[in-house]
């Protein structure tokens, strides 16, 4: 319930359902039984998804693939728990903490009571959470010793997209939407209006970013992470209000996005969490997409585990950055051969900046770095 009443203090989303039973755990095939090379491991790592489900093409997916990475490189036994609503968190992950699982992974910043709750009940396990810290009802920070914070600080990559954005913008106007306003989908915002701002200053051309205003941390939410409906209406009004490129922080969603923008030429695509271009469930939009703001969920999952398994699991949040490879913007491809020469050599420029220090990109949301 915290996670809820944070994100209506950010921005007012709507409140989420909470009905629905958990789903059963369901195991995976095992290394031995899939023609792994590791050797078995006496180790179970364990996995629950928020409410856009494995195939999401994004966050979920990505930890997904580490979860699997890790299964045939370790040897391990992996068990999930795929969300459907909201309101199976809590009983997907006491299902996984029932399976004797030696480390739980939840998928989302929604999952943070769920996993915290279950951490402080079972301090014999190990947990992980993508995408939040914890924090106590007050919303101050809190460390738990049994469980692992795996951030990324999207906002560095985030502005490199909406630098490109707005230098590729054919009607000086750019969108972007999120699915609810938790600081994991916020912070890529911020980072997108402060690149298009940049380039704005440096070309002299007026830009304008629908749907975000970052002094206020308010702007335009869809209420949820699975309502493609809405993720295609809500770019819809954005392409009639004059955008022609779109960023969706909202997961599955995203998909309405680019459903919307192929039926209106010219516009284009900034997706998320993974390299949406290369997701086959994109295939038939996959030349809308500009290029995607990525984090790499899945290799933080990965060493997670494995870190876990040699008896050298910390709670040390890991924050992914620029500078170590955790976030940064997939190549153009269909777009390689439209993207000015002078302005890829920039986003280089900007890359190199924010990684040496000598630019830095704020977000009230970004993730403290050690």
């Amino acid at each position: 319930m915290k996670k809820i009443i944070r994100a209506a203090a950010l921005g007012g989303a709507v409140a989420l359902a909470l009905a629905a039973c958990g789903s059963a755990p369901e195991e995976t095939e095992t290394p031995g039984s899939s023609g792994s090379a590791a050797a078995p491991v006496d180790f179970t790592a364990c996995m629950v998804s928020d409410e856009g489900g494995f195939d999401d093409a994004s966050f979920n997916q990505s930890g997904y693939e580490g979860l699997k990475k890790a299964e045939s490189d370790l040897g391990i036994q992996v068990k999930t728990a795929e969300s459907t609503d909201p309101g199976q968190y809590t009983t997907n992950v006491d299902s996984m903490v029932q399976a004797n699982c030696d480390l739980i992974i939840g998928v989302g910043f929604a999952l943070e009571d769920a996993i915290q709750a279950a951490a402080d009940a079972n301090k014999d396990k190990h947990f992980a959470l993508v995408d939040s810290a914890f924090s106590d009802a007050d919303f101050n920070p809190v460390t738990l010793e049994n469980a692992k914070p795996l951030l990324f600080n999207t906002q560095e990559a985030a502005y490199l997209a909406g630098y490109l954005s707005a230098g590729m913008s054919k009607t000086h106007t750019l969108a972007t939407f999120g699915g609810q306003p938790f600081p994991s989908v916020t912070i890529f915002m911020d980072g997108f209006v402060d690149g298009a701002a940049a380039y704005a200053k440096d070309s002299g051309t007026a830009t304008k970013v629908l749907g975000w205003d970052k002094a206020k941390q308010n702007g335009s939410m869809i209420g949820n992470f699975s309502d493609t409906q809405a993720g295609a209406d809500t770019s819809t009004q954005f392409i009639e209000d004059g955008a022609d490129v779109i960023l969706p922080v909202a997961g599955p969603v995203g998909s309405g996005t680019l459903n919307a923008a192929s039926q209106h030429d010219g516009t284009m695509v900034v997706w998320v969490d993974s390299d949406g271009y290369l997701q086959p469930s994109n295939e038939q939009y996959k030349s809308l997409i500009l290029t995607s703001v990525m984090k790499q969920i899945g290799t933080a999952v990965f060493d997670t585990i494995k870190a876990s398994v040699d008896g050298n699991f910390t709670a040390e949040p890991y924050v992914g950055t620029l500078e170590n490879g955790g976030v940064d913007i997939a190549p153009f491809h269909d777009f390689e051969s439209q993207v000015p020469a002078e302005l890829s050599s920039k986003i280089d420029e900007l890359r190199e900046q924010i990684i040496s220090g000598d630019l830095v990109v704020d977000s009230p949301s970004a993730n403290k770095v050690s």
